[in-house]
């Protein structure tokens, strides 16, 4: 986390020292799939789910761009480790903030990589099953995010999006009230967008 939020740092001193101003703007469409990491908790894990995802990249210099990624809210079911039943679901919203470097912008290939910051809500937590009648509540997480991905142009200042990102989310759950353990979902993410460039 450290390193992280050294690198972090490190852009947004890049970006208040060049003195530029913003030269495009790029909002996309897409889908993004959270899936995450397998050993969740002790107790229950978490399945994935994929939806529909907006986003944006500032370019504040030519190869250096803010990057923000929104969606719909992620609804994930919650199974319990011994047997795999179904005991809940949770929705969450995982706004993730990060500073980009492209090494090929306007080029018909460009790759980028990226670091940056997530905050992620829970909310509207169902119980069923073994679980039926409880209250769960699931903590909101805050924490580093690492991204990788690519734009292909299409023409006319369309672009066709891929990209992975790797979040840390992890939250204390608690069953009526009585803790459970943290829950690190700690997801991987699998992006497709469709992008418009906006010359500014």
């Amino acid at each position: 986390m450290k390193r992280l939020h050294g690198v972090l740092a490190a852009g947004a001193a890049l970006v208040v020292c060049s003195g530029a101003q913003a030269t495009d703007l790029v909002l996309r469409v897409g889908v993004h799939d959270v899936v995450p990491t397998s050993n969740n908790n002790p107790t229950v894990h978490v399945g994935s789910n994929a939806t529909l995802s907006v986003g944006g990249a500032w370019f504040v210099t030519d190869n250096l761009a803010i990057d923000l990624l929104g969606a719909i809210p992620f609804k994930h079911d919650i199974y319990l480790n011994s047997n795999g039943a179904k005991v809940g679901s949770v929705k969450q919203l995982p706004p993730t903030l990060g500073v980009q470097y492209h090494f090929n912008r306007g080029g018909f290939f460009d790759t980028h990589i990226g670091a940056g910051i997530n905050y992620t809500l829970f909310f509207d937590k169902q119980t069923s099953g073994a679980l039926a009648g409880t209250k769960l509540t699931i903590d909101n997480s805050f924490g580093g995010a690492l991204q990788a991905g690519a734009d292909i142009k299409l023409g006319d200042d369309w672009l066709l999006g891929l990209d992975i990102r790797w979040i840390a989310i992890k939250a204390e759950a608690k069953v009526n009230g009585s803790s459970i353990g943290d829950v690190k979902v700690d997801p991987m993410v699998y992006g497709l967008t469709i992008g418009k460039r906006f010359n500014l």
